[in-house]
């Protein structure tokens, strides 16, 4: 069943209950109604039955009985009885009266008491005169009332039948105004494809939850669109940086291929296949590593280490590829407590993303001083790694961690763009924050934040 038919059916039965039950509700009280002030009449015709039974007067007998008749109204098979009462359990009977016998007991214990059978009512009071006392019935048919409960039981069936119709087309109205935003949402998706992803879905007017879905989707229209550019220039540029280096040693091998040569030129040309063999095997390890941090981060967080000896071991590796490089490592700030110090962790990963950072402050400020601090509290692990190099144009930074992007003033350094990327990826997977704050020709600083409570969680996850 489609929402709509479900929402007019469910707002019919709830319209259908609730009209069913106010009918039932308001047909009681009126029912209740009638029944109390018929009771109170005939309360007060016992009270003159009484009356007049007890007067020996004749001219005050005469007056009651006048004012019965012209000063209250007629009731339907009206009649009245008195009977002595004789004793605490025992009274007069009249045949003419086919009550049952816990009518009279109620009445003789409590004084007054009553019972309905076809709209007939059967009041009953005792009453004491002289030290005698009587027990006055009067019965009398509420015809009025019976006739005012069908008129009202007419009325109640007559407008929860046109209450119903209404809540029908009501039903379908609210029916459509809340799945029309969902349809039109709905065929504004369909048209939206890979190949158009800069389509957006018209904004909602209000807050409500319709206006709130049209902003998660187009929010994730945006991550999409990003993704796929993020993607294909990810595809083109590393079918370029490893379609270069094989065509350069197809090319290299073929043009040796093509007669003999002398030891000099075979040993020339197998240096410069070894060189873009070297760089394409350096490239995909790249790839390989890139990639390897796309996984699931949780999976991968095995160990647990401290971050000033994986410093420390980022420094040796530079050492190595740089002898003359000019890192200072500050860990003046450091808390005596080791376990502030600590982190779950992919050691290599996490190894190699700091590398990458530290070695490009070396590689961009030409071997100039990189100062790299650590600092540690119960809440956060910082590092600061700051160079004084050839610093990042603003417009650059929004594209700093995308796959093979390199910069104007970049581009004259070696390297394929997948450095930073890969050390946010990492950072990321370590539930970590990297933040760049940097000025063309002053330098750079990286600042890489990792917090007590989301590395807690880290660790109950591995």
């Amino acid at each position: 069943m489609q929402i709509r038919k479900k929402i007019t059916v469910t707002y019919i039965a709830l319209s259908c209950l609730s009209t069913l039950l106010l009918s039932v509700v308001v047909f009681f009280l009126f029912k209740q109604n009638n029944e109390y002030y018929f009771l109170k009449r005939l309360q007060d015709r016992a009270k003159i039955a009484s009356s007049i039974y007890y007067q020996n007067d004749l001219r005050k007998t005469r007056y009651f009985k006048e004012f019965k008749k012209e000063g209250l109204e007629e009731l339907v098979e009206e009649k009245d009885f008195v009977l002595k009462v004789n004793g605490e359990n025992t009274f007069e009977y009249n045949t003419d009266l086919h009550l049952p016998p816990e009518f009279y007991a109620s009445v003789m214990k409590t004084g007054s008491s009553w019972i309905e059978e076809n709209y007939s009512y059967y009041y009953g009071q005792i009453f004491k005169e002289s030290g005698q006392k009587y027990m006055v019935i009067v019965t009398a048919k509420d015809r009025r009332g019976y006739t005012s409960a069908i008129y009202m039981v007419q009325i109640l069936v007559l407008g929860g039948a046109g209450f119903l119709i209404l809540a029908f087309f009501f039903g379908r109205l609210l029916a459509r105004r809340v799945i029309d935003p969902m349809a039109r949402i709905t065929k504004e998706v369909k048209r939206i494809s890979a190949s158009n992803l800069h389509n957006r879905l018209a904004d909602a007017e209000g807050n409500d939850e319709i206006s709130d879905l049209t902003k998660t989707f187009n929010d994730m229209l945006d991550r999409l669109e990003t993704s796929f550019e993020i993607q294909a220039n990810f595809i083109n540029n590393a079918s370029h940086e490893l379609k270069t280096p094989i065509t350069t040693i197809i090319a290299e091998t073929e043009i040796m291929l093509l007669k003999e040569r002398e030891v000099e030129e075979y040993v020339g040309s197998l240096e410069n296949i070894n060189r873009q063999a070297t760089k394409l095997g350096n490239l995909t390890e790249s790839l390989l590593k890139l990639t390897q941090t796309g996984y699931d981060g949780t999976k991968q967080v095995l160990d647990i280490a401290r971050i000033d000896e994986l410093l420390l071991e980022a420094k040796a590796s530079i050492d190595t590829l740089f002898p003359n490089n000019r890192v200072n490592i500050k860990l003046n700030a450091i808390p005596e407590d080791e376990s502030l110090l600590t982190i779950p962790c992919n050691r290599p990963l996490l190894e190699l993303a700091l590398n990458n950072i530290i070695s490009n402050g070396v590689k961009y400020s030409d071997n100039d001083e990189v100062f790299v601090t650590l600092s540690a509290d119960k809440s956060k692990i910082k590092i600061a790694i700051t160079d004084i190099g050839i610093g990042i144009p603003p417009e650059d930074i929004p594209y700093l961690y995308e796959p093979f992007f390199r910069g104007k003033i970049a581009s004259k350094y070696n390297g394929y763009g997948l450095g930073l990327p890969l050390a946010m990826k990492i950072i990321r997977m370590h539930n970590g924050e990297l933040h760049i704050q940097s000025e063309t020709g002053k330098g750079t600083v990286v600042n890489i934040t990792f917090h007590k409570t989301n590395i807690r969680n880290s660790n109950v996850k591995s």
